[in-house]
């Protein structure tokens, strides 16, 4: 598979599904703080949302910071837009703007501030990683 091939998967998935979060591992088992830290906050808004592991292949990461213009992973992507990293998602967590990017409501039970680690609330989407 080419690299363009690779990143013509990538824009498909973005466009494909109202939110997709291309992380370190999976939501399951994330193989990292911030994947897990953005999958947490994720699950606590009760945010249907497909995810991409982008270790399998190192050019996944290349392709997807060459699409989006951004150099960190996660990058979470909401109606073919990219919302941001951890940091960026963790402000709007906490200041509610992130649920209302998502279109969805804010639970009456969601902490103010955002969860540390991945909690098992709201699965997220199955989606195969053909990347």
């Amino acid at each position: 598979m080419s690299d363009n091939e690779i990143r013509d998967l990538i824009a498909k998935a973005i466009d494909e599904n109202e939110v997709i979060l291309f992380m370190k591992g999976t939501p399951d088992s994330p193989a990292c703080g911030f994947s897990a830290r953005t999958v947490a906050m994720l699950q606590s808004l009760e945010t249907p949302f497909a995810a991409v592991d982008i270790l399998p292949d190192p050019r996944i990461r290349q392709e997807l910071s060459a699409l989006s213009n951004w150099p960190t992973i996660p990058q979470l992507f909401a109606k073919g837009e990219l919302v941001g990293g951890c940091d960026i998602v963790t402000e709007m967590y906490e200041s509610g703007e992130l649920a209302t990017t998502l279109g969805v409501q804010t639970p009456a039970d969601a902490p103010a501030e955002a969860p540390a680690g991945a909690a098992a609330q709201a699965a997220p989407l199955g989606i195969e990683n053909r990347l």
